[in-house]
C-alpha cells in the first residue's frame, strides 16, 4: 500500500542525506517535495497544509538545523507528524462493548465498499479475539444479495447468522425481529449491515437516522474504500453528521498506491480509523495503528504486521513436527510437503514483501527479482507430485524410481521432469538439513529459493 506516497517521501529524504547541516533553503525546497507528494497521493488539502506547518516549525529550530545528522532527524520530525495526523497511537480498546449484552454495531457505507465482507471480517475478529457469541444480520432492502451474501459470509466466517423470515417486510421490522432475536439467543454482540448507496442522498441518510433511532447503537462504524483517496473523508463527515459515528474501517488498503483516505479521514472527520482490510479474506482485518503505517509510508516497513501475518498462516505444530525430524536427521517426504503447503499458504508474497524495510523504494526491476525467487504455482505443482506419492514412498524416497515416478508424474498432472525436480529440490533440503545443529529453530522455508532446477 500507499507505493507512489512512500517512493516520492522517500526520494525526497534520501536528497539530504551526507548534508552536514540543513539551511532554511534545504528545508523549504524539501517540504515543497513533500507537499507535493500528499496532493499526489489524493491527500485533502486542509491536511496537508497542517502537516506541512507542524514539519516546517520542528524543522526550522534546533530540533533539526542544529543537529549532527539533519537527514535523520528530519525522517523523525516527518514520521512524528505523520503518526499525528493518523490518530497519534492506536487505541487501546477498539470495540469496548461495556453494556448489557447484545452489544449492537451499526455498519453502515456507500455501496462498493466492502460493507457486508467487513461485517464478516469484524464478526470473525470479534469471536476470535474477544471470544464473543456473534449473531450477524442485514437490514438491506434495497439489495437482496446483500443478506444472502452476508450470509454465506457468516458461515464462512463461523458467526451465528439471523435471517427474516418474511421477505416482503420494510428494514424497521427486520431490524427489531433480529433485535429481539439477539436478546433471546444470549448473544453477546449482533453486527447490523445496513443498506447503502451508489452516492450520498437524502433516502439513505432518513433511512440510517431512523435505523439508529431503533438500534441505539453501542457503535457506529463506517466502511470507506480507500480507492476513493480524500473523498472518502468527505463522505465519513457527511455520513458522521447523520449518524454520530465511533470509528472508520478502511478497505482495500492492498490497492491504495496513494494513501489519501488514510491520511485524511482522521483529521477531517476528528473520528478514529478502527480497523484497516487488505484483501478479501475474512482474517485480512487489523487494528489500525498509526506509528506501524506511518513506518510504512516511510519506506521503514512494518515489521510487526509481517511476523503477524506469517504467524497466521504458519503451522507451528507442523514446524516443529519438520524440526524434530531434521534433529533427528529424518527428515523425508512427508517434511518437505508439509514446507511446501507453508509456503502455499503465503500466496501474497506481495503484500508481505511490502511490509518489508526499503521494499516500496526499490526498483521495479529489483522487486521483481525478489519476487521471482518466490514461485508459488512451481510449489503448487511439486505439492501436487507429493500428494501423488504413497505414505510410504513419502517416508522411504529411495523407492521413488522409474516406474513409480510415471505413476506419479500421471496421478499429479505433471510431466517426469516435474517429478525429478522435486526429487533433486528434496534431497538438496534433505543435505541441508543435516547442517542443521540439535536444538537449532531455523526454518528451512528460505531455501526453497536457492535450488538449481536447470
Amino acid at each position: 500500500m500507499f507505493n507512489q506516497l512512500t517512493q516520492n517521501i522517500s526520494k525526497t529524504l534520501k536528497s539530504l542525506t551526507g548534508k552536514g547541516r540543513l539551511s532554511e533553503t534545504n528545508i523549504q525546497e524539501t517540504l515543497k517535495d513533500i507537499r507535493n507528494a500528499l496532493i499526489d497521493a489524493d491527500v485533502a488539502l486542509p491536511v496537508v497544509q497542517k502537516f506541512i506547518k507542524s514539519v516546517h516549525e520542528h524543522a526550522v529550530g534546533q530540533e533539526v538545523m542544529g543537529s549532527l545528522k539533519p537527514a535523520e532527524t528530519l525522517t523523525r520530525v516527518v514520521n512524528d507528524e505523520l503518526i499525528e495526523i493518523l490518530g497519534s497511537k492506536p487505541l487501546e480498546n477498539p470495540l469496548p462493548l461495556n453494556t448489557k449484552p447484545p452489544a449492537v454495531i451499526l455498519v453502515a457505507g456507500l455501496q462498493g465498499a466492502g460493507k457486508t465482507t467487513t461485517v464478516a471480517k469484524l464478526g470473525k475478529w470479534l469471536k476470535e479475539q474477544r471470544n464473543k457469541h456473534v449473531l450477524a444480520t442485514s437490514i438491506d432492502v434495497q439489495r437482496p444479495a446483500a443478506i444472502e451474501q452476508l450470509e454465506k459470509l457468516s458461515a464462512k466466517a463461523e458467526i451465528d447468522f439471523y435471517k427474516h423470515p418474511h421477505a416482503k417486510d420494510n428494514f424497521e421490522a427486520r431490524l427489531l425481529s433480529a433485535l429481539d432475536h439477539a436478546r433471546k439467543s444470549q448473544h453477546d454482540v449482533i453486527l447490523v449491515d445496513t443498506a447503502g448507496r451508489l452516492h450520498i442522498d437524502e433516502t439513505l441518510m432518513t433511512e440510517l437516522e431512523k435505523v439508529h433511532a431503533i438500534a441505539k447503537p453501542d457503535e457506529v462504524l463506517l466502511v470507506v474504500d480507500s480507492m476513493m483517496g480524500q473523498d472518502a473523508a468527505h463522505v465519513a463527515k457527511s455520513f458522521d453528521e447523520t449518524i454520530p459515528m465511533t470509528g472508520t474501517i478502511i478497505t482495500k488498503l492492498d490497492a491504495d498506491v496513494r494513501g489519501g483516505a488514510a491520511l485524511s479521514i482522521v483529521e477531517i472527520t476528528q473520528k478514529p480509523i478502527v480497523f484497516i482490510c487488505e484483501g478479501e479474506h475474512l482474517d485480512k482485518i487489523d487494528q489500525f495503528d498509526p506509528t506501524r503505517i506511518a513506518s510504512q509510508i516511510l519506506g521503514m516497513g512494518d515489521i510487526v504486521s509481517l511476523v503477524k501475518q506469517v504467524e497466521k498462516q504458519v503451522d507451528e505444530k507442523r514446524s516443529k513436527e519438520t524440526m524434530a525430524k531434521i534433529r533427528k536427521n529424518r527428515f523425508d517426504l512427508d517434511a518437505f510437503q508439509g514446507q511446501l503447503e507453508e509456503m502455499i499458504k503465503m500466496d501474497n508474497m506481495e503484500s508481505m514483501m511490502g511490509k518489508l524495510p526499503g521494499f516500496n523504494t526499490m526498483s521495479e526491476e529489483m522487486k521483481n527479482q525478489l519476487k521471482s525467487q518466490i514461485d508459488i504455482p512451481l510449489f503448487k505443482k511439486m505439492l501436487a507430485a507429493t500428494q501423488a506419492m504413497t505414505p510410504k514412498e513419502r517416508a522411504f524416497p529411495d523407492l521413488i524410481k522409474g516406474s513409480r515416478k510415471r505413476r506419479i508424474a500421471l496421478g499429479s498432472g505433471n510431466d517426469i521432469q516435474m517429478v525429478n525436480k522435486v526429487m533433486k529440490r528434496f534431497k538438496m533440503m534433505q543435505k541441508m538439513s543435516k547442517k542443521v545443529k540439535p536444538g537449532s529453530n531455523s526454518n528451512l522455508l528460505n531455501k526453497l529459493k536457492d535450488a538449481d532446477f536447470n
